[in-house]
């Protein structure tokens, strides 16, 4: 049988405790989608900075075709005994099969549209260069 951890917990914070574990346990996706949760995710996620960004310059049409291409991105998607387009349309969301996409993915990908849309993709912190060790 497989080690399970034991951690100890103090009575007196024992809500911030328990709070924190479930966390960990969780990840940060599993919050509820209350707009002032805080950005608490990794750095490059729409949970963490990158998701701070505010989206400008676009319609809801832009968004909506950032939509579309996350979902064909998704899917792998490619139009039956058509060469490969770079420009699909609208109605391409209907050849894909919807339970061979993670939504999550969809997401993803539609976020990363909405970048190139509004000319700031890729959209992540800067990394600090770790110097060169031996």
């Amino acid at each position: 049988m497989g080690y399970i951890p034991i951690i100890p917990v103090n009575p007196d914070n024992f809500d911030q405790e328990l709070n924190f574990i479930l966390k960990e346990i969780q990840g940060s996706t599993a919050w509820s989608l209350d707009r002032n949760r805080p950005y608490d995710g990794q750095p490059h996620t729409c949970n963490g900075i990158r998701g701070k960004t505010l989206v400008t310059g676009l319609t809801m049409r832009d968004i909506s075709d950032c939509m579309v291409r996350g979902f064909l991105a998704a899917s792998a998607w490619q139009r039956e005994g058509q060469p490969e387009r770079t420009n699909p349309i609208y109605d391409d969301i209907y050849d894909i099969d919807l339970e061979k996409i993670d939504p999550g993915a969809v997401i993803q990908n539609s976020l990363c549209e909405i970048e190139k849309m509004m000319g700031i993709y890729p959209n992540i912190p800067p990394i600090s260069p770790k110097p060169y060790q031996d």
